[in-house]
């Protein structure tokens, strides 16, 4: 007879906000009082705590949570090294081009990545569902990458940064929320 496996422990609430948007919101008001190279150390720093903080909750860190810091900490780190914005600018497109990429792959071999990260969320969605909203998922984030490069391609970097921290954040909502009819086409059962 085998021991049961430990339920796994994940951030909600306030925790979970400030894991996910803490180091960017601390992005933000470096930014406002520096400058972007300023900023740029301060989100490292930033990202590097909320690892620490959710590893320290729940003995786990999400694999995103890695993925997007590691991306931080490569890109902030040339950024500060080689005095060049460029690089922290473009890691929100890598960063979605990725996700696209990912959750893209998945759709053709028939496995549904999102459902493997997102299922315990998503309670009763069928396997249409679960198909159709990594499609959806996969072109928001190949749009959302676009829009990162018109932003820091032809616009100030004032107005850039306000993009990649509340521009991104509210269409991220939003694609979201319009996703609730989908989910309730495919079963979702709402707690």
């Amino acid at each position: 007879m085998t021991a049961p496996r430990p339920v796994r422990r994940e951030l909600e609430g306030w925790p979970r906000l400030l894991v996910d948007f803490g180091p960017l919101l601390v992005f933000f008001i470096a930014y406002a009082r520096a400058d972007l190279f300023v900023a740029t150390a301060a989100f490292m720093a930033a990202m590097a705590v909320a690892i620490a903080v959710s590893f320290a909750l729940t003995r786990r860190v999400p694999a995103m949570t890695w993925f997007s810091g590691a991306l931080v900490l490569i890109f902030g780190g040339l950024t500060l090294w080689l005095h060049d914005e460029t690089f922290i600018k473009v890691k929100p497109t890598i960063l979605f081009l990725m996700f696209a990429a990912i959750l893209g792959f998945g759709q053709a071999r028939g496995r549904n990545y999102l459902k493997m990260l997102l299922g315990p969320a998503l309670p009763g969605l069928s396997d249409a569902g679960w198909s159709a909203l990594q499609g959806r998922w996969a072109g928001f984030f190949l749009v959302l990458a676009g829009l990162n490069e018109v932003f820091w391609r032809l616009t100030a970097t004032d107005i850039w940064v306000h993009f990649k921290v509340w521009g991104d954040t509210l269409l991220t909502l939003l694609f979201a929320l319009a996703q609730i009819p989908l989910l309730r086409r495919h079963g979702l059962k709402p707690d």
